[in-house]
């Protein structure tokens, strides 16, 4: 190795260590110096990553055996075949499209977006660094703190929804005598516990976990499959079908692409030669087929509340953990299913809650400082006041949440998809990887700051919500069809590429 790489590794090194609060030369005091100190004695304890958002070098790093790697696919697939992605298939019956219509739209949308998730992934290995750190080489450092605070919100959105539909089967295992409230409790804190640990116990937890949910599915359309309607028409015509029809697949490519923003926090610890087309093959699909089957699942269910009055009035009436009750018979067998499907809940919510604490560690320097144990705990009380303030709307939670996150990392995913493969010309040698956490090795991030904000002008005008209707989306159809995505997306490259090949002419970074 030559002077000047090892040079640039001890500058890299004593900037982490004084940005996490480590620096030998000014010791800390009080009680923040004690919460670090309780973390590195947990860390050598239970591996709790006390220095969780640091560079992981290459020559750190220990080969990953080729099973272990299936965890790439794995992980996703416990995170997103859950009763969460069920109760998401239901819109499509809810917008008035047919089973058949619902069932495409909700496989073409959830490949897509989980491909913006693919891409993101593939950066991990080879930078050794978590995913909102990554995308500093192209938004800077601070507007990139604006994407480690949407970030941080989306995880907690979607861990306050499993939170609200496991807790709806909690409620239905007791047949009402525990509230909802107390079921949103009882999965925010067991999967608080586990994203508490880190990263090596929620490895191991999602490697194995999805099995169960795979199983549940299969049960789901085996015993509702011959009640599924697909003879009635939809009553939508023309632009009313369009419509509707493009508010689905925003909501269902959001819920994909969502995953992005945080995709390579599970890749850091894999060598840095990790073959690219298979992180991004089976991360894609990690999350598009998982989603799918989940999402189907209800879409078929759904259509048959066409045919089963009873599935109906429960579903309206008591919420879908009662549903699912009515829909799968014997009851004992039911109550069993239900149980399992809690378990669903914290799958999510383990990936979001550590993702979110990571996030929160990026927002500024001093934050870094913090413990990610204080941060997890934060995040827990975030979650826990989003799911009880949302549990009696869940499907305007879902309508109007997913929607928002597509549009956003759909940004996110221009500018970083731009970044690499224009101006750093799908290279890794072209990223000063020494200089992940010092601002003057950073862009300025001018050029992603204009691209982002006339992106959000973009998907304003475009979006589809129950709060408000863009003038460009209620062009299409008496409904309204939600084009925020496909505006954004043209707008955003449209100003970051010129602009970003302005930005480095004049600033030279």
């Amino acid at each position: 190795m030559s002077a000047e790489k090892v040079g640039d590794q001890a500058t890299s090194s004593s900037l982490s260590s004084a940005d996490l609060g480590h620096s030998n030369s000014r010791p800390e005091h009080g009680l923040l110096a004690k919460l670090r100190s309780l973390e590195a004695k947990l860390d050598a304890k239970l591996g709790i990553e006390s220095e969780a958002i640091t560079r992981k070098l290459p020559e750190d790093k220990k080969p990953v055996p080729w099973h272990h790697q299936l965890t790439m696919f794995f992980l996703w697939a416990s995170g997103t075949m859950n009763t969460s992605c069920f109760a998401t298939g239901f819109l499509g019956w809810e917008f008035g499209l047919t089973l058949r219509q619902s069932i495409v739209i909700t496989i073409f949308a959830s490949i897509l977006g989980g491909a913006c998730t693919g891409f993101a992934a593939t950066f991990g290995a080879p930078m050794g660094l978590r995913q909102i750190s990554i995308s500093r080489y192209a938004f800077g450092w601070w507007p990139n703190k604006v994407i480690a605070a949407l970030n941080t919100v989306v995880q907690i959105g979607w861990a306050a929804v499993a939170c609200i539909t496991g807790g709806l089967a909690l409620t239905a295992v007791a047949d009402g005598h525990l509230s909802l409230i107390v079921g949103i409790v009882i999965l925010a804190v067991v999967s608080t516990l586990i994203s508490f640990v880190g990263l090596k116990a929620i490895l191991v937890y999602e490697r194995y976990a999805w099995f169960v949910f795979f199983v549940i599915f299969m049960i789901f359309f085996g015993m509702t499959g011959k009640y599924a309607d697909n003879t009635t028409h939809t009553e939508l015509k023309g632009a009313d079908l369009s419509g509707q029809a493009l508010s689905l697949i925003a909501i269902i490519y959001g819920s994909s692409a969502s995953w992005s923003p945080m995709a390579s926090d599970y890749y850091v610890h894999y060598p840095a030669n990790v073959s690219r087309t298979k992180v991004f093959l089976m991360t894609t699909f990690g999350i598009a087929i998982p989603t799918s089957i989940g999402m189907v699942a209800g879409c078929v269910v759904s259509s048959g509340l066409n045919n089963r009055p009873e599935w109906k009035d429960a579903y309206e009436n008591d919420g879908l953990g009662f549903l699912i009750q009515t829909m799968i018979y014997p009851r004992g067998f039911a109550k069993f299913i239900l149980t399992l499907l809690v378990l669903s809940g914290i799958n999510v919510n383990v990936i979001s809650i550590y993702s979110a604490a990571i996030s929160c560690q990026q927002f500024a320097r001093p934050f870094a400082r913090v413990p990610r144990f204080i941060w997890i705990l934060l995040c827990f009380a975030a979650i826990l006041g989003l799911a009880v303030g949302g549990r009696e709307q869940l499907n305007t939670y879902l309508q109007n949440f997913l929607s928002l996150l597509g549009y956003w990392c759909t940004q996110y995913f221009v500018i970083l998809f731009s970044e690499h493969v224009i101006f750093r010309k799908m290279n890794f040698d072209n990223y000063d990887l020494d200089g992940w956490n010092d601002p003057s090795r950073l862009p300025l991030g001018i050029a992603a700051a204009t691209a982002f904000s006339l992106g959000v002008v973009a998907w304003v005008m475009g979006m589809i919500e129950t709060w408000y209707v863009g003038p460009l989306g209620k062009l299409i159809g008496a409904g309204g069809g939600d084009v925020s995505n496909e505006f954004t997306f043209v707008v955003t490259a449209l100003v970051y590429i010129p602009a970003r090949y302005v930005e480095k002419k004049v600033i030279g970074r």
